[in-house]
């Protein structure tokens, strides 16, 4: 949105837990909290008497920063933290755009559905899912990184992979990432007999992966590629790679997707399961297959990276992921965005749909 023509004055409005106290300020965007917190805990602790004191008083603190920019539209990924947001924009008359990127929305979802103007979603399921709100809801998919510049070749040549070798990308993102690591340790040496291997171990496991890579024998060592996060350079492992293993969050289904790249799915076994309804989405439209939490391990990882050795099936969801791609997602989401805040009428669901595949608008 940042880079179209007159584009908008963007500010972020949040709680007080989260990555983004560090991240937005750094994307050179104004950031604002509120006073209260996500939840993302059930213990019975103090915050059982203050997080609800803390939600009623940050309904007039948001009345009062509403007030004082003058949003001309608010974008949402609903939950918790956005109640008192919504709820001072509805008193304000301020259009809201409400995206989900689950198949199944949540509980805080669902309510503050009820407070938005136009929804969208990674899923048609969870239009479904939300259609008693009666707003009109769009399937856009998941906002990513821009691939359009990307080469594949180049992004290969960046990491150093000899022309021919597949890759095998691993990464569990930042929850339970422990269980990845322990597989792929025990793993490592039958894993460079198949492929390359980009591995994202987090801080904690970066020390000994890189232990493990030691044990490996001098000739295979440049075969192992651990890194404790890939943030600008994880668009040229995508690129890179033939194969991802990783979890069922959003954004790592849609990246994938956009890239063609079959995956091994194994889904966060927490947070009400909607990362097993993720990963049953891709599962059904044949570009993944599931390994379930608890069955993760050494020999499950191996008997994942037999599929580079299987031309056709690879060939087969490849083609299949490719066909869930919407590289363009996040442009879709934002004509919704700024049809809203014009005022305008909204584009049609096959604009949308068109849009978010990366056709042009």
């Amino acid at each position: 949105m940042r880079n179209r023509p007159n584009a908008p004055e963007l500010a972020w409005l949040g709680g007080h837990r989260g990555l983004e106290r560090a991240i937005v300020p750094a994307a050179g965007i104004p950031f604002g909290r509120l006073a209260l917190r996500s939840l993302r805990s059930v213990g019975r602790d103090l915050h059982l008497v203050t997080d609800p004191l803390r939600l009623v008083a940050s309904v007039p603190q948001a009345i009062a920063i509403l007030v004082r920019r003058r949003p001309d539209a608010i974008f949402t990924t609903g939950g918790y933290v956005a109640i008192p947001t919504l709820a001072a924009a509805a008193l304000l008359r301020i259009p809201v755009v409400l995206w989900d990127g689950n198949v199944v929305p949540g509980r805080s979802v669902r309510v503050t559905a009820r407070l938005a103007d136009v929804l969208a979603a990674s899923f048609a399921a969870t239009c479904v899912a939300l259609g008693g709100s009666g707003k009109p809801c769009y399937v856009t998919g998941t906002p990513i990184r821009s691939t359009a510049d990307v080469d594949r070749a180049a992004a290969r040549a960046r990491f150093e992979i000899p022309a021919g070798d597949r890759v095998l990308l691993i990464f569990g993102g930042s929850q339970a990432v422990r269980r990845f690591n322990v597989a792929v340790e025990a793993a490592l040496p039958a894993l460079v007999e198949r492929a390359q291997v980009i591995h994202v171990t987090g801080n904690d496991g970066y020390a000994a992966a890189l232990q493990a890579r030691e044990r490996l024998p001098e000739s295979a060592r440049s075969r192992y590629r651990p890194a404790p996060f890939l943030r600008d350079e994880m668009t040229d492992a995508l690129a890179a790679a033939d194969l991802v293993v990783g979890r069922a969050g959003s954004s790592t289904l849609a990246e994938a997707a956009a890239f063609g790249l079959p995956m091994i799915v194994v889904p966060y076994p927490h947070a009400a399961g909607h990362q097993r309804a993720n990963a049953l989405a891709v599962v059904d439209a044949g570009a993944a297959r599931l390994v379930e939490d608890d069955a993760f391990d050494a020999a499950a990882l191996v008997a994942a990276a037999d599929l580079l050795g299987d031309p056709a099936a690879h060939l087969e969801m490849a083609a299949a992921a490719r066909s869930l791609g919407r590289p363009a997602a996040a442009d879709a989401v934002a004509d919704l965005v700024l049809a809203v805040a014009a005022r305008e009428a909204l584009p049609t669901f096959d604009d949308i749909e068109r849009r978010s595949r990366g056709a042009a608008a």
